[in-house]
């Protein structure tokens, strides 16, 4: 070391950084993606979680590079980070929430999933995503679990080899109704495919009080290992409905000092898809809220999570 060059000391657990606040722009529908990017800024967030839908990034737009290259230059002047989110309710199919999905019974179906996948992998690449997120869907009636899982397993295969190609990690949902439902749908899932580290877990904080059978805190640290995104919102226990901040039943200081304690560094996203109606004053009432709870927290000295493959069974 050059003299008169005082060594740096190792941080402190304590002095864990912050945590890094997004907001979904699946909550700001009614705002254009220019506005809806300048208010999250304004406000202080750190990111975006940005759904790919018609009205912000169509990703089946003519235009879709240059509409591509001009986000990623308002996203990078609103100094956001981005994730990228595939859960868009009727960009597949104008009837039917949510499908096809890569479970679906007819092969076109499934394809079609397919193809929007790789097609939000490539976005999340032109973008400089952290992780493009996706979720299982729900068996059609008369597919067994069996046909379902096989499916599911050879989708994700090929969203994996797309996403290699494109140098992205992907993340992945379990989702309350959906095939994979929990975490530990999710670790049968991801072992099943060999354990490929560029499948990472999106995990929603307001779904581990709705289903999951440990406290909230204890999701977190089974599932530290595999973070590569984080959704939050309030929630109450066996009702899927996402919450503003302080209406449902989860005691936030102690989840947030989870991830501190668990080294996360990815984005932590507001998941509220049903407030665009009131999308400016809910995301400032949820980054205060937010604030307001991570400075209550307290990182402990030494913490060593269990990882989740040692106390969840997959189902």
């Amino acid at each position: 070391m050059p003299a008169g060059v005082a060594p740096q000391a190792e941080p402190h657990p304590a002095q864990a950084e912050p945590l890094r606040f997004a907001y979904g722009t699946n909550g700001f529908v009614d705002h254009r993606l220019t506005d809806a990017l300048a208010v999250l800024a304004d406000l202080g967030y750190d990111g975006v979680s940005l759904t790919l839908d018609h009205q912000h990034l169509d990703p089946y737009a003519p235009d879709l590079a240059a509409r591509v290259r001009d986000v990623g230059r308002a996203i990078r002047r609103a100094g956001l980070a981005v994730v990228v989110e595939t859960g868009a309710r009727y960009l597949l199919d104008p009837m039917r929430k949510h499908r096809p999905t890569l479970l679906s019974a007819e092969p076109e179906g499934r394809a079609a999933r397919q193809e929007l996948l790789r097609r939000a992998t490539a976005v999340g690449a032109e973008l400089g995503a952290e992780a493009v997120h996706f979720w299982s869907g729900a068996p059609d009636p008369g597919t067994t679990r069996d046909e379902a899982w096989r499916r599911l397993e050879e989708g994700c295969a090929t969203a994996l080899a797309d996403a290699e190609r494109a140098g992205v990690r992907l993340a992945f949902e379990p989702e309350p109704g959906m095939l994979v439902a929990d975490l530990a749908g999710y670790r049968r899932l991801w072992r099943a495919l060999g354990a490929p580290d560029r499948l990472g877990l999106t995990l929603d904080i307001g779904h581990c009080r709705c289903l999951e059978p440990y406290p909230v805190r204890r999701c977190v640290e089974l599932a530290a290992d595999r973070l590569a995104h984080v959704q939050i919102e309030d929630m109450r226990r066996g009702v899927h409905e996402h919450l503003p901040f302080g209406t449902g039943e989860i005691d936030f200081p102690p989840v947030l000092d989870a991830l501190r304690a668990a080294g996360y560094r990815g984005l932590v996203s507001v998941e509220l898809p049903r407030h665009s109606h009131a999308a400016t004053a809910t995301a400032r009432h949820s980054i205060e809220f937010l604030r307001a709870a991570a400075a209550r927290t307290a990182v402990p000295a030494a913490r060593a999570p269990a990882p989740l493959s040692k106390e969840v069974t997959p189902t």
